[in-house]
C-alpha cells in the first residue's frame, strides 16, 4: 500500500492511500480554524465517493462556477464517462472528510451480476453521467470513524484498508430499512446515538484534562454500560483508546508544523512530562518526537 501525506498549513492534513492498482482512498482531516483547500487530477474513467463524517466541506466544478456542498453525515457519489471530474475540494474548519476512488471498470467488475439492481450500472446508463447525494448511515459512519480512527500494526494495514473500503462499498449499496437494526442494535435510538456523538466532541474539546468515564456517563445523561458499548459500536474502539489516538494524531499535526517544540506539544495534548508523552508518542508511532521532527528536514 502506498501513503502519501501532504501537509496543507497548519494542522490541516491530506492523505492518498492506495490499496490496489487504481483504487484509492484521500482522508481530509482539519483541525485548524480556517477552511482549506486541496485539489487532485481525476479523470473520466473514475467514480467519485465523498463522505463527510465532522463539519462540511464542499466541491468545486468547472473552475469555481459550480459546487456542491458536503455537509455532516452526508456522502456524495459522482460519475461522468464524458470528461475528467478533477477534484478541488474545500474542507471547513474541524472538519473530516474521506473519498474513494476507483476505475469504472473496476467497479462493474464488484456488481456485475447485481448490474439491474444499481441504477447507473445498467447498460442503458453506462455512459451517462450519474450523480447522488444520501445519508450516511450509522452502519456506514462506524466503517468510515474505523478508516479515520486505527491502530495497526503496518503489515496488515493494506488488508484491513481494503477489508474496509469494500465493506464501505457494500453498505453504500445495500440499505434494506432495517440493515442498521440488525447490525446494530444500540443504533436504534438516535438519541443515544447523538449522545455518544457528544461523548466524542466532549472528549476532544477537554482532551488535555478529559473527564472520567464516570463523569461523561453522567454529563451525557447515559449509563456507564451503554456509554461503553455505544461507542465502541460507533467508533470502532473504547473511549481512552479513541482518545489517546486522536492526541497523538494531533500531536503529530502539531510537531509537523514546527511551531511548537516537544514540551509545548506534550502538554497540548494532556500530558504533564515530556517523559510520558515521548514514551506515548513512540508507542503509537515508533519513534520519538525530536526523531519525527528531524524526519520531515531530512
Amino acid at each position: 500500500m502506498n501513503e502519501i501525506s501532504k501537509k496543507n498549513v497548519a494542522a490541516s492534513l491530506y492523505t492518498e492511500t492506495s490499496i490496489e492498482d487504481g483504487f484509492f482512498i484521500l482522508r481530509f482531516d482539519n483541525e485548524t480554524t480556517d477552511y482549506q483547500n486541496s485539489k487532485r487530477e481525476i479523470n473520466s474513467n473514475f467514480i467519485q465517493f465523498h463522505f463527510c463524517l465532522k463539519g462540511s466541506a464542499s466541491l468545486s466544478f468547472n473552475d469555481g462556477t459550480y459546487r456542491l456542498p458536503l455537509k455532516e453525515d452526508m456522502s456524495l457519489l459522482l460519475y461522468n464517462p464524458q470528461r475528467d471530474l478533477p477534484l478541488d475540494i474545500t474542507i471547513n474548519s474541524n472538519s473530516w472528510v474521506l473519498s474513494v476512488l476507483l476505475p469504472i471498470k473496476k467497479f462493474h467488475g464488484l456488481f456485475s451480476r447485481e448490474a439491474n439492481y444499481i441504477s447507473f450500472l445498467s447498460e442503458e446508463n453506462k455512459d451517462r453521467k450519474y450523480y447522488k447525494d444520501g445519508q450516511i448511515t450509522p452502519s456506514m459512519a462506524i466503517v468510515l470513524n474505523q478508516l479515520f480512527n486505527f491502530s495497526l500494526h503496518p503489515s496488515v494495514k493494506t488488508l484491513y484498508f481494503k477489508g474496509k473500503c469494500y465493506e464501505l462499498l457494500s453498505l453504500y449499496f445495500n440499505r434494506p430499512s432495517n440493515v442498521d437494526v440488525e447490525q446494530c442494535p444500540f443504533l436504534v435510538d438516535e438519541e443515544n446515538v447523538s449522545k455518544i456523538k457528544r461523548a466524542k466532541e466532549i472528549i476532544i474539546a477537554r482532551m488535555a484534562e478529559p473527564p472520567t468515564l464516570q463523569e461523561l456517563s453522567k454529563e451525557i445523561h447515559l449509563p456507564l454500560n451503554r456509554l461503553k458499548e455505544g461507542f465502541k459500536q460507533i467508533y470502532g474502539d473504547s473511549v481512552f483508546s479513541f482518545l489517546y489516538d486522536y492526541k497523538m494524531e494531533v500531536a503529530r499535526q502539531l510537531l509537523a508544523t514546527g511551531s511548537h517544540n516537544v514540551n509545548e506539544v506534550g502538554l497540548k495534548v494532556g500530558y504533564s512530562t515530556s517523559s510520558h508523552f515521548i514514551a506515548a508518542f513512540k508507542k503509537k508511532y515508533g519513534t520519538t518526537p525530536k526523531k519525527f521532527v528531524m524526519s520531515l528536514s531530512a
